[in-house]
């Protein structure tokens, strides 16, 4: 994920620390309706994970992704999302240089894994609608968190590699209390690498997905225009349930696309239009906000995670083989 490019001789004064031109009231407001998105954020993504690591039932290989996806929202709230919106209220980087790069860095790596979660939940269910059979023989938890494994460390050496490359991020004056790097030419290929080419799979495998999602549909008023047999009707569950997760999930992806296109045409346009603070400090806001609509999302469509919900928080979860309560009724 790269941000936008400065011309730092020219442009650091523009960026120095206004001075606040709210009032207290307003700036005090502001904490006070933004500081629970993070809280929200947090909270939301650590039910997921508690949910899916809990109960046994849940363990599925769609799910391990479902988590790897939470674990990466938690994170951004906990560790990306506060330091933007102090940054965004307060005009200015309160905090030093060593911390900007660390944020910079870790948001890097969050947002790359992220963006793959989703390509991968897309692949996941093309597999599991297009093949069933093989996705059901083949596709094991296991197997999927050693997927996952991989992927968590692909993402990593990526970052490290990329870091290690660019040797401006180390080098460049920032300007005074404000946190941006300089890429270059190495903005066009994280562009390629964290943008294009996981939107062109995700695109790709939706496609697929919503054409399979459509013979299914007619396959089943097809069944249902005949006497069900119990295999029939066993079929027809299990279509209409894979078609479901489908169109969750495809939800899923709509709003992350939302959430992530504003910022990352900002930074094609960035070298082109008259570049403003407060614009891409909002746009960074949008994009953190895709890991705070997630569980939203899996509350609004999922009833297991509402019942997960209602027993982690009457503690329930506390009492003995509660991993193997049905969430799934």
């Amino acid at each position: 994920m790269n941000l936008t490019e400065f011309n730092w001789s020219d442009r650091c004064e523009h960026f120095s620390c206004p001075e606040r031109s709210v009032s207290p009231a307003v700036y005090i407001l502001l904490y006070v309706c933004l500081a629970p998105v993070v809280l929200l954020t947090v909270c939301g993504n650590m039910l997921v994970i508690i949910s899916v690591f809990h109960f046994k039932q849940l363990h599925t290989p769609t799910n391990m992704l479902v988590l790897s996806l939470a674990v990466s929202d938690f994170l951004i709230g906990g560790l990306v999302m506060l330091p933007t919106i102090i940054w965004t209220i307060e005009s200015c980087w309160i905090f030093d240089r060593s911390y900007c790069i660390c944020w910079i860095i870790t948001s890097f790596f969050l947002g790359n894994l992220s963006i793959y979660n989703i390509a991968l939940i897309a692949v996941d269910r093309y597999l599991a609608l297009s093949n069933p059979f093989f996705y059901t023989n083949k596709i094991s938890t296991r197997t999927m968190c050693i997927v996952i494994y991989f992927h968590w460390c692909l993402s990593l050496a990526y970052v490290i590699a990329f870091f290690c490359a660019n040797e401006t991020l180390m080098s460049s004056v920032m300007c005074p209390g404000q946190c941006f790097y300089y890429l270059n030419v190495w903005s066009v290929i994280d562009l390629v690498h964290s943008f294009i080419f996981p939107l062109s799979v995700i695109i790709i495998m939706y496609t697929r997905v919503f054409m399979i999602a459509k013979k299914h549909a007619t396959a089943i008023r097809e069944l249902n225009n005949h006497t069900q047999s119990k295999t029939r009707k066993i079929t027809l569950q299990s279509m209409k349930s894979e078609r479901k997760a489908a169109k969750v999930l495809g939800i899923l992806v709509s709003v992350f696309l939302v959430c992530l296109l504003p910022y990352f045409i900002y930074n094609l346009l960035g070298g082109v239009i008259q570049v403003k603070l407060d614009t891409f400090q909002k746009l960074l806001i949008v994009l953190y906000l895709n890991s705070t609509i997630n569980p939203i999302i899996y509350a609004l469509f999922y009833p297991w995670f509402r019942r997960c919900i209602k027993l982690i928080i009457t503690l329930k979860i506390s009492q003995s083989d509660s991993a193997l309560i049905n969430v799934l009724l």
